[in-house]
């Protein structure tokens, strides 16, 4: 029978598991062995980091630029909300496409193939020149961007052993925190200066620099391939008749909605509603991301020592918190405001580590290239229809306010608090 994921503190561990110092040797001679490893456990989760970084600095940048960009094109808070979920919504529909074949092939073909593709998708966002052509880019960069994303979260749970997976989700997860705190900082900066195309060409310029590390450094990721043929259809109708499987999907499509419910419309309410000026924005971020460079990699061990259940609990508690404060307050200081921003990121980003970590855990890994495309697919679409819901929910007033938005928190604090129950019914399959 599987297991429940989280530990009890104190709890008596597999005295039959080695901690190996380094990927390299925990892999060898297992299923899950690459050939000719060249890459130290850390540096390949740095690696991965950096793809994961251009593509969550891809989608974050929208989300500041929107009142500019609403300006510039002339586009409602309505329409805004479609170019983001556009991308989210696209990811969603590809990833559930093509799910049922990602565990025929090598990750890391795979990962070159989708992740070249999305950073010529981000060119054509900085080529566009008006909102049409900007959408149907953002689409395509959806689409290759969630198998990409699906397939560094498969090669993690690959390479690393379940007693430091938290950890390491923690270290690959810190790309939110690097993006947040350089890369949208930046991005906000030059499109100011300049025009707000620019951060997408920066974007891409930084992918086609990664994608060079990547076919370089990093080595074939085919051990889920050694335990026999493998029948897409067949298999991939196992899996999604699996209760459990089903289960994990659930709890990430929670932590999206209880997050992405605000994320998208933040910048627009900081502006109009708790008095931040426009060019201040990249504070908040800047905060948020250094906040959570360091928070990510310790909730990970936090959740690895004393229990993922534990450590989530406690997080979607402070999160609660800190959005009830966030969502209804009026004009503020900025250094009040940056605070919350703090304790936003830190509580409501890191959640994702210790629930990522326990959803890479329930299937099997010669099925988890299929069920991380399951899982980016119902990240996607549900952050997707979620930036739909707020912009039905969210209005501008005559005097610039965005109204509404306290409603949007209490539906993140509710979604939030029902994750916690979608947890503890999550198990094990390793």
């Amino acid at each position: 029978m599987a297991s429940k994921i989280s530990l009890r503190p104190g709890a008596p561990r597999n005295t039959n598991r080695h901690r190996p110092p380094d990927w390299k040797s925990q892999l060898e001679g297992t299923s899950e062995t690459l050939n000719k490893p060249i890459l130290s456990e850390r540096k390949l989760l740095l690696l991965l980091a950096a793809v994961q970084f251009t593509q969550i600095m891809d989608f974050m940048i929208m989300m500041p630029l929107g009142p500019q960009l609403m300006r510039e094109l002339d586009i409602t808070p309505r329409q805004f909300g479609g170019l983001i979920s556009s991308f989210a919504l696209t990811a969603g529909i590809v990833g559930l496409a093509a799910a049922p074949f990602t565990d025929r092939f090598d990750r890391r073909k795979l990962l070159l193939f989708c992740y070249a593709g999305f950073a010529l998708a981000t060119l054509a966002c900085g080529l566009a020149d008006n909102a049409a052509t900007l959408l149907w880019a953002r689409a395509v960069c959806g689409a290759f961007g969630g198998v990409s994303g699906a397939t560094v979260m498969a090669i993690v749970a690959d390479v690393v052993p379940t007693e430091r997976r938290a950890r390491g989700m923690g270290i690959v997860m810190t790309a939110f925190s690097l993006a947040a705190a350089l890369g949208v900082p930046f991005g906000l900066k030059i499109a100011q200066l300049w025009k707000w195309e620019a951060p997408f060409l920066v974007v891409a310029a930084i992918s086609a620099v990664v994608w060079t590390g990547l076919f370089r450094n990093l080595p074939p990721v085919h051990g889920h391939l050694t335990g026999g043929k493998i029948r897409s259809g067949k298999d991939f109708l196992e899996l999604i008749r699996t209760k459990n499987a089903w289960t994990g999907l659930s709890l990430m499509t929670a932590m999206v909605f209880g997050h992405f419910t605000i994320i998208p419309f933040l910048s627009p309410y900081l502006v109009g509603n708790v008095g931040l000026p426009e060019k201040s924005l990249f504070l908040i971020y800047l905060t948020g991301g250094l906040v959570t460079i360091f928070t990510a990699p310790l909730i990970g061990k936090l959740a690895d020592r004393h229990g993922k259940l534990r450590v989530y609990v406690f997080l979607v508690g402070g999160a609660s918190l800190v959005i009830g404060l966030l969502t209804s307050s009026g004009p503020l200081p900025v250094w009040q405001t940056l605070v919350l921003a703090a304790l936003f990121f830190a509580f409501a980003s890191g959640r994702f580590v210790p629930g990522q970590a326990a959803i890479s855990m329930a299937v099997p890994s010669n099925r988890r290239g299929a069920y991380m495309s399951l899982v980016a697919c119902s990240r996607d679409l549900a952050s997707g229809l979620t930036t739909a819901i707020g912009g039905q929910i969210v209005a501008s007033g005559a005097d610039g306010k965005l109204l509404n938005f306290d409603r949007l928190g209490l539906l993140a604090i509710s979604v939030s608090l029902f994750s916690v129950w979608i947890f503890r019914q999550l198990k094990s399959a390793e």
